[in-house]
């Protein structure tokens, strides 16, 4: 049987995670999510036939704090947009590099405000230099963002999205757009 995922919505509806549909069946007997989308295909045990669940909304409202976001080659990919901060062009997940803007070798830090993203030619021409030192710019000085939604990055490396889940992603969709120049 091919793995099928369900995206679970909060109580508000809004998209909080992707998971098993395994998960979403056993939160579903626990009472804690209610379907609101079904695939066609259906799981059965010798007394219980399910279809499998799309889309899941919890039921209880869950209050989560403001949570750090952890530093990880990830979300520094994400927060960096998946381009080489020195030459703009996009890296392939597998293909990027991240480099410390003051060198270690220079007493700079492995954190948040000193590491990029970077093409491999870019931090093969900038080496245990700073930016300047090696005649580039940094498109922009790393921050440590707010929030990195772990549900944006996984839906950028899906192959297709079911059309289930499609008017509950609007949301995510609109907030990680790239607006286009006037």
């Amino acid at each position: 049987m091919q793995a099928q995922n369900t995206l679970l919505l909060d109580a508000v509806y809004a998209p909080i995670s992707i998971i098993p549909w395994t998960r979403a069946i056993t939160l579903l007997w626990l009472g804690k999510v209610e379907v609101v989308e079904e695939y066609d295909r259906v799981v059965r045990s010798p007394s219980v036939a399910v279809h499998l669940p799309a889309v899941v909304r919890l039921i209880r409202r869950i209050v989560r704090g403001r949570r750090r976001v952890r530093l990880s080659r990830q979300n520094i990919y994400l927060r960096d947009g998946g381009k080489c901060q020195y030459c703009r062009h996009s890296v392939a997940m597998e293909d990027c590099t991240f480099d410390h803007v003051i060198p270690r070798v220079r007493g700079g830090r492995t954190s948040w405000t000193n590491v990029v993203l970077a093409c491999r030619e870019c931090n093969c021409k900038k080496g245990a230099r700073t930016p300047e030192a090696a005649g580039l710019k940094l498109h922009k000085q790393p921050k440590i963002p707010n929030d990195i939604p772990y549900i944006v990055f996984k839906l950028r490396h899906l192959s297709d999205v079911p059309n289930q889940w499609k008017d509950y992603l609007a949301s995510v969709e609109y907030w990680t757009a790239t607006l286009l120049p006037a």
